[in-house]
């Protein structure tokens, strides 16, 4: 494997055998690359920068940040905008080449693996806490709800920053076959560290997921609370559009750490693979289109949000009655 060479960031690949002198051309191959990837990120990118900073306001408008999931969610909007700010990047890179240079190579790497690290944890955490809601009364978690939460999403964001430190050392500007400058790890063997730390991080999270819902819904079946049953569907949703969106990706990115038998074998590989990110990458954008269509508080405090900015533009001043509705206010009550 160590003779081998692939890439897989660049317009144009290459796989050479061991011992073999042929070697796999695949650039005809994903000839509309380049032009699928500019357009789809930039939309990407706009989209999840409107969707993400407009749940961040109407949560930081509407709502009090007492709830533990409503603290998740802002932190977990923070982490899509994270990741969705370096696509930008990437659009340059398929088009030009890494030109940003060597630090920017390594800072945007880390970031966009902070955010993608930061994402499965929020998820995680969030659904530990639904399980934990609906086993335990609310009551027992509203002492040391803003604290605890606050506490637990400093823990995830520098375990995310510890995570990709290896990755920020061993990344760094080289050329390929062609002479194309790239950003990726200078060693393969740190590259495949990172994917099996990725791939079992994401394995792990999985199944804490499925223990914690699997018990959930044998609760739920033995009570009728609307409220429950409505938190518990939303974050469900978020969760599985999540593995959904990154299991195909993490899968493949898995697979191609291993030697291809044959040249078509190879390209299979590489277009389902490329396929696969862009899907996954896409992800970033689509928790506040979950909102808007599951979330019932998230569509009553947009609704009032575009009925005051309609107020505002005919030229009245229109407050949302939020605050009248007390039950919406309660310590410990969440955006759903």
């Amino acid at each position: 494997m160590d003779e081998e060479y692939y890439s897989a960031d660049s317009d144009n690949y290459s796989y050479e055998y061991p011992n073999e002198s042929n070697i796999c051309e695949m650039g005809t191959y994903f000839i509309f690359n380049t032009y699928l990837t500019n357009v789809l990120y930039t939309q990407v990118f706009l989209l999840s920068l409107l969707g993400n900073t407009l749940v961040l306001w109407i949560l930081l408008k509407y709502e009090n940040l007492t709830s533990l999931t409503n603290i998740f969610i802002v932190n977990l909007s923070v982490s899509d905008l994270v990741f969705s700010c370096m696509l930008p990047f990437w659009v340059v890179d398929q088009s030009f080449g890494w030109i940003f240079g060597e630090f920017l190579c390594k800072a945007v790497n880390a970031v966009f693996s902070i955010g993608y690290y930061s994402g499965v944890f929020f998820l995680t955490f969030m659904t530990i806490l639904r399980y934990l809601c609906v086993v335990n009364p609310l009551s027992t978690l509203r002492s040391q709800t803003k604290c605890s939460g606050f506490l637990m999403c400093l823990v995830v964001w520098n375990v995310s920053i510890l995570i990709v430190i290896p990755e920020v050392i061993h990344t760094t500007v080289q050329e390929d076959l062609e002479g194309r400058r790239t950003c990726d790890y200078a060693d393969w063997k740190w590259k495949k560290v990172d994917i099996y730390l990725r791939n079992v991080l994401f394995l792990l999270s999985f199944g804490v997921i499925i223990f914690c819902y699997f018990k959930i819904l044998i609760i739920l079946f033995r009570t009728r609370s609307r409220r429950k049953h409505r938190t518990v569907k939303l974050i469900l949703v978020i969760v599985v559009a999540f593995f959904l969106c990154w299991a195909p990706y993490n899968i493949l990115s898995f697979l191609i750490t291993f030697p291809p038998p044959t040249c078509q074998y190879a390209k299979d590989s590489n277009l389902a693979f490329h396929i696969s990110r862009k899907i996954a990458f896409s992800h970033c954008c689509l928790n506040p289109v979950l909102y808007v269509f599951i979330g019932v508080k998230f569509k009553r405090h947009l609704s009032h949000l575009c009925s005051h900015r309609s107020h505002s533009s005919n030229g009245q001043v229109s407050r949302p009655r939020i605050c009248s509705q007390g039950k919406f206010q309660q310590e410990g009550a969440s955006i759903y």
